[in-house]
């Protein structure tokens, strides 16, 4: 491992915390002296400051960065930056920097960095990834496919799990994201932890610090007592950052600095408190885009992305529909307390031939709507084009599918559907809609239903 920096003082602080760590060091101060060295030994990892200059512009630094990189492209580089310059750090991220940290450092962040680092820069012998070798070794229950886009992700999750990299995972609505979150927690040395799940987009800015740092009592008015927030309830855990994208660009400099610092202060708080958090974070927009236009702060940026998952659609996928569809529609069919319920060939073509721009979400509601109104324990393509809600193929009569229905008209199908199912037996049909007995009796009263006799006392 090389540290390149002009201050002795951090050459010897370097040196002296990663030997303690298990690793061998070289250090220099010049820039010139970098090359040579790198090519006289074996160097795994450099760790290289931004600045060789009184005028401290960063641009002995950017030009030492891309001298490594053009004679050694593959070997990771660490930049070294104080807080105020970490536009200049992101700018050698573009240029093919692993990563930066800002000085001063803690020793303990800076060592997971630095084996994170490696660990993800390490070669890695190139086979195909094969579903059930993946599921031998890692837990991906929920997530369901073969196809070989997915199995690559799969794969890159194994891979980056157990490290504290964060992850960005981009893809469409309705492409399970949140699965692969989940995925990421449960492979992880913080399984044991919580995973603490936040949308957002749904926390307004005056609420931000609050709900994300906690407050002490009498912070504010409403503040009758200590609170903590999501970054101390996911404490040794995972915190996954839904909708990523929609926060504002002032909290945007609030999460950098716990990224950074892996610090933050309660709202009201005269200390600071440590933050052992690993961020997972999802959208379903472009974040470079969003950067581009100046949305998104560019430092958070490359601070989320450390490793990319990029999602495919449903329909770049159309192989693994069928596998979806049959996995779904039988877990539907148990919550719901019916007998089992399969699909034919047709109506798996017909599923797999469909665009779904809603992905997986749109595929569980329609299976789900055709389910609840067709109620045969087998579905064929016509049962789906059936309970199609109108719009989609122009007027059709009465009754078929539910748009233009009432929530109660919705309501008394589904107690009719659910009766003929379970052969008028009342206990079943009320535990599959989540209802007592006597609530289900009065809706029958209400729609004029009239119960079944056959084992309606049998649980």
């Amino acid at each position: 491992m090389l540290v390149v920096d002009d201050d002795s003082s951090v050459q010897v602080s370097l040196a002296l915390l990663l030997k303690q760590s298990g690793f061998d060091v070289l250090t220099c101060d010049e820039p010139a002296q970098v090359l040579p060295l790198l090519a006289g030994a074996s160097v795994d990892l450099v760790l290289q400051d931004m600045n060789f200059s009184p005028r401290t512009s960063g641009e002995e630094g950017l030009a030492l960065l891309a001298a490594i990189k053009a004679k050694h492209p593959a070997l990771p580089v660490l930049l070294m930056t104080a807080w105020g310059s970490i536009a200049l750090a992101v700018k050698g991220v573009k240029m093919g920097a692993a990563d930066f940290f800002t000085k001063p450092w803690q020793n303990a962040q800076l060592v997971e960095l630095i084996r994170t680092t490696l660990e993800l820069t390490a070669p890695r012998t190139m086979t195909r990834p094969d579903r059930r070798a993946l599921d031998a070794e890692f837990d991906f229950s929920g997530i369901i496919g073969e196809h070989p886009e997915l199995l690559k992700v799969l794969s890159t999750v194994g891979r980056v799990a157990r490290t504290r990299a964060p992850v960005l995972i981009l893809g469409e609505s309705g492409t399970g994201k949140e699965l692969i979150a989940d995925a990421i927690h449960r492979n992880s040395p913080r399984a044991g932890k919580d995973c603490v799940k936040i949308n957002m987009g749904a926390i307004t800015s005056s609420l931000f610090e609050s709900e994300m740092f906690g407050h002490v009592k009498g912070a504010f008015t409403d503040a009758r007592s200590d609170r903590k927030g999501h970054v101390a309830t996911a404490q040794g855990g995972t915190l996954f950052l839904d909708e990523i994208g929609e926060l504002n660009r002032g909290d945007q400099v609030k999460l950098l600095r716990v990224m950074q610092d892996h610090s933050y202060r309660p709202v009201g708080a005269s200390a600071s408190e440590q933050a052992d958090i690993r961020v997972v974070s999802a959208t379903n927009r472009e974040l470079a885009e969003l950067v581009a236009a100046g949305e998104f702060r560019e430092d958070l940026y490359y601070r989320l992305n450390l490793i990319t998952l990029r999602l495919p659609p449903l329909r770049e996928r159309r192989s693994d529909i069928a596998l979806i569809a049959t996995q779904l529609v039988s877990d539907l069919a148990r919550d719901y307390g019916l007998g089992p319920v399969s699909l034919t060939t047709g109506a798996l073509e017909w599923l797999s031939s469909q665009p779904w721009p809603g992905n997986i979400r749109q595929l569980k509601q329609v299976l789900e709507r055709t389910l609840l109104l067709v109620g045969k324990p087998v579905l064929d393509q016509g049962d789906f084009i059936f309970a199609e809600p109108a719009e989609n193929d122009g007027p059709r009569p009465a009754g078929m599918g539910v748009d233009g229905m009432t929530l109660e008209a919705v309501e008394r199908r589904m107690i009719e559907t659910l009766l003929d199912q379970h052969h008028g037996n009342i206990s079943r049909v009320a535990r599959a809609l989540g209802l007592s007995r006597p609530a289900l009796y009065r809706r029958l009263e209400k729609y004029g239903l009239a119960a079944g006799n056959s084992g309606e006392d049998v649980a």
